[in-house]
């Protein structure tokens, strides 16, 4: 029940935080909302900013476990590498929220030990995909490119999507803020074209020709 009560106070947090902001969202307007006492949510987290940051690191570990996992599967790096972009596109429409917090926190430098924190995260994460990288070029399956614009180049077009919502709303004639295009239209138009970018950029010339 303890551990049911945090979650609803970090869900709430997460809420309000992407709403408000991190000054505009109180602990007392938080804990309200979440229907617990400002005891306990103090008890969990100790201060406005450790509420804050549990909101970054739930999100963080949880995806980061997933990528861990996913680099052990005895799978081809071709199968890792598309099993990623289905996590990692199914991950922003569903945090579609979280995404904007995180990127405006990112750009504010306000905080910056907790732009720094978020940094720490995130790099954990990008590790991960160039691990997939990597190893796709050393067995063969991947021509040698620059992983590291490579993962820019990834990471751009869901800050485009995700941060410049108006704009592309406006570029793919679709409007970004309902969740049900995101879910049904942009997601898997997003997977397709990530896929087959990434296809196109890493597949070996021989294999091409062939």
């Amino acid at each position: 029940m303890k551990e049911d009560k945090k979650e609803i106070i970090l869900q709430t947090a997460e809420k309000l935080f992407s709403e408000l902001g991190y000054d505009g969202a109180s602990t007392r307007s938080i804990a309200n909302e979440a229907g617990v006492n400002m005891a306990m949510l103090n008890y969990y987290f100790g201060s406005k900013e450790g509420l804050y940051k549990a909101v970054f690191e739930r999100r963080f570990k949880g995806f980061h476990q997933t990528l861990i996992s996913l680099n052990e599967e005895d799978i081809s790096s071709w199968e890792k590498l598309n099993k990623y972009i289905d996590l990692y596109v199914d991950k922003i429409a569903a945090q579609n929220c979280f995404q904007r917090l995180m990127q405006h926190e990112i750009s504010i430098q306000q905080r910056s030990e907790m732009g720094s924190f978020i940094v720490e995260y995130l790099l954990r994460n990008i590790n991960e995909i160039r691990k997939i990288l990597r190893e796709g070029i050393e067995n063969g399956s991947f021509k040698e490119v620059d992983i590291d614009l490579l993962v820019a180049t990834l990471f751009g077009t869901k800050y485009y999507i995700v941060n410049l919502s108006g704009i592309a709303s406006a570029l793919l004639d679709k409007d970004l803020s309902d969740d049900n295009i995101l879910n049904t239209d942009i997601k898997p138009r997003l997977k397709k074209h990530l896929k087959a970018m990434l296809e196109s950029y890493l597949k070996p010339a021989a294999c091409i020709n062939n």
